[in-house]
């Protein structure tokens, strides 16, 4: 392909989106997040049509393309069992010749990687996995989000209690944000 394509798996709230937003801002390029709900149509042909009209536009923008929850559009090709296989499999066939001559950059985005057709991870350059982060990375987390939100002071005072916090409570980056934001609006 002429572009650049890759994939980004991983839990919910591992820093898939707001990698892609780090991405299109360091290129300083605007990101276009794809709604996959706006696209897939139950209408045989209709889908395709959609995937050609946006990846015609996008050619044309200069953008970073993020298609979030990714498995829904790129999803596995099945067996033909009856005539509804058949018009699926042909929107996944025209998907990867379209996302395969685009000239840009597009990024999937996935909680369910096992779910993507082996067509397209064969044409990504680029695959990365977002893990859930350990007790060091939470307590920096905690620590860089208490600051930033409730002051510098505040995150010293309660620095035990956020180690230990860190070390005990297994959750992603988002969790940690939604309750350092909670805590604060309490």
């Amino acid at each position: 392909g002429r572009g650049l394509m890759a994939l980004f798996s991983g839990s919910p709230g591992t820093g898939k989106t707001m990698a892609a937003q780090v991405i299109a801002n360091s290129l300083q390029l605007d990101l276009f997040r794809i709604d996959l709900s706006s696209m897939i149509s139950k209408y045989i042909g209709e889908t395709s049509k959609n995937i050609q009209r946006i990846l015609a536009r996008a050619a044309r923008m200069d953008i970073v393309l993020l298609f979030d929850e990714a498995d829904a559009l790129f999803g596995k090709r099945t067996d033909l069992k009856d005539a509804h296989d058949r018009y699926a499999n042909t929107d996944t066939n025209y998907l990867l010749q379209a996302i395969e001559e685009y000239p840009g950059i597009a990024i999937l985005a996935t909680n369910r990687k096992a779910k993507i057709d082996t067509g397209f991870t064969r044409r990504l350059r680029y695959v990365l996995e977002f893990t859930k982060p350990d007790a060091v990375q939470r307590f920096q987390l905690w620590m860089n989000l208490v600051k930033a939100m409730a002051g510098y002071d505040q995150a010293l005072v309660l620095e035990n209690e956020i180690r230990k916090m860190a070390e005990l409570v297994d959750v992603t980056g988002a969790q940690i944000k939604l309750a350092v934001l909670s805590a604060i609006y309490m």
